[in-house]
């Protein structure tokens, strides 16, 4: 296991965009050297606040622009000075000091300094949100002086780096972080701020540079990101110009796009697409207690038939939550359950469900298409499995899913990381993907051993990890999507190690 985290997923948030009219669009054209253009990037995630104790991977666009990080993460995953300049662990990993960079204030006069990280860290940490549970290690945090402070952790906390990367490290105005007033008006170190009277909340994001940034200057004028609520309009966005750049995940619109005129793509892999199957304890759905049930559902899934119809071919079939990248992953794992519905049948007649049982899970459209949830559907059914959707829209997902914990397991899009401390907190420590608190005395054991052992026994749990939850049927994943990334004539991006999409950092100028 990789220590000092290079790359992590984060989950893609399930509430969808509301419908944005392309003809607002107005996309700013070819961006020229001088730094003066519009950049306007397409997105079906909306950020439901602009409080840094809300941000996740999945829309941490929305935050960068106005929220400098402690740390910032390169394209490839490698650690590089922001707000802070050095850090150092002692022998126990417990405890991480830094040194901050001098003379930065926030947009509102703020000056940034060791007590405003330390308010931002407990804000992140006790404000509830999807993330919080990334500082649950931190025990205090130590300032020495204005420009050095340790935190303080009660256990080491292997990705502790990444998440200061990442939502966690995010820094708002000290002065702003009582009430609410960040949801809606962001005030930060970074190089721009939002633009409230352009900016229509859930359809379109304005920001404008800061000409008293503390760092080089971005080299876009103006920062626009549009919401969309289907992939079509976007394509449509990028091939007339009203758009400079988008990442496409569904493949039918991946085909679509080809290499129009004036388009660059870029393919890489992020995510996988499966079924999270949260209920392990048979709160919901007494069936899933049975290790065999959930096995059974990993064979009943035609995963070659998925990957070849619905991701046209643009994706590898697997039965593991690690990305190819990580020390845990095993190629043997990918194909641990063949398509075999006679075994799922005896394995549910074993279980004791010989005449199967209903699966009631939620669909949101921008995660669960048409084809995906009729696959599904589909395959469990013919094992005596029935599946019905329960359709939720972006506004009642988040409640009945996550608080009201009304489904035993969902349809979900999750970033593997290069991390695997990542993925296990992401995915198997209780939290908001394991929201029913599964566990047993081997996942306790291994992840004992993940988080405090040396790296090679820190990688050597992973690999033990990863395979018990296989062998238990925890997950039931369907396959590793392929992204296409598109950018518009006169636009250069880079993917970004540890996001599904680019970071701000990583647009230029074609010419530049």
């Amino acid at each position: 296991m990789k220590w000092y985290a290079t790359r992590s997923g984060a989950a893609v948030a399930v509430a969808t965009a509301a419908a944005f009219a392309l003809a607002g669009c107005g996309g700013g054209g070819a961006p020229g050297a001088t730094g003066t253009a519009e950049l306007n990037i397409a997105t079906l995630t909306r950020a439901q606040s602009l409080d840094p104790a809300d941000a996740l991977g999945g829309n941490l666009p929305y935050f960068q622009p106005v929220y400098d990080t402690l740390i910032k993460r390169a394209p490839d995953g490698s650690m590089r000075p922001m707000l802070a300049t050095e850090w150092s662990y002692d022998k126990s990993r417990t405890e991480l000091s830094l040194s901050l960079r001098k003379g930065v204030k926030f947009s509102d006069g703020t000056v940034f300094d060791a007590e405003a990280v330390k308010a931002n860290l407990q804000h992140f940490k006790k404000g509830g949100g999807g993330g919080a549970k990334y500082l649950n290690m931190l025990d205090e945090v130590d300032v020495t002086d204005a420009t050095h402070l340790t935190l303080k952790l009660s256990a080491p906390e292997p990705a502790l780096l990444f998440y200061l990367s990442d939502a966690a490290g995010l820094m708002a105005s000290p002065a702003k972080l009582d009430g609410d007033s960040l949801r809606t008006t962001p005030v930060g170190t970074g190089p721009y701020t939002l633009d409230k009277a352009k900016t229509a909340v859930g359809n379109r994001y304005v920001y404008e540079r800061r000409a008293d940034y503390w760092d080089d200057e971005l080299p876009f004028k103006t920062l626009t990101i549009s919401v969309f609520d289907n992939e079509t309009a976007i394509v449509n966005g990028l091939r007339t110009g009203q758009i400079d750049s988008a990442t496409l995940q569904d493949a039918n619109q991946q085909t679509a796009i080809g290499s129009g005129a004036g388009l660059t793509t870029t393919q890489y892999t992020f995510d996988f697409q499966g079924l999270l199957l949260f209920d392990r304890g048979g709160v919901r759905t007494p069936a899933l207690r049975e290790a065999k049930v959930r096995r059974a559902i990993n064979h009943a899934l035609d995963r070659s038939t998925m990957v070849e119809k619905i991701r046209r071919g643009r994706g590898e079939a697997t039965d593991q939550i690690f990305g190819t990248g990580a020390e845990a992953y095993d190629k043997e794992l990918d194909s641990y359950y063949r398509h075999d519905p006679a075994k799922a049948r005896k394995l549910l007649a074993e279980a004791g469900y010989a005449k199967g049982f209903t699966l009631k899970l939620p669909r949101v459209s921008a995660i669960v298409s048409d084809a995906i949830a009729s696959s599904v559907k589909t395959d469990l059914g013919k094992v005596g499995i029935k599946v019905t959707w329960d359709e939720l829209d972006g506004g009642s997902a988040v409640q009945k899913i996550y608080r009201d914990r009304a489904y035993s397991a969902m349809v979900m899009n999750m970033g593997q990381s290069d991390t695997d401390w990542v993925t296990a907190q992401e995915l198997v420590t209780p939290g908001t993907f394991n929201m029913f608190g599964s566990t047993d005395k081997t996942v306790k054991r291994l992840l004992g051993r993940m988080q405090s052992g040396t790296e090679a026994q820190s990688a050597a749990a992973a690999k033990e990890l990863n395979r018990h939850l296989v062998e238990e049927a925890w997950f039931a994943p369907f396959y590793r999507m392929k992204f296409l990334l598109v950018a518009g004539d006169g636009v250069k991006v880079v993917p970004q190690a540890g996001m599904g999409v680019p970071s701000i950092y990583n647009y230029t100028p074609a010419g530049s």
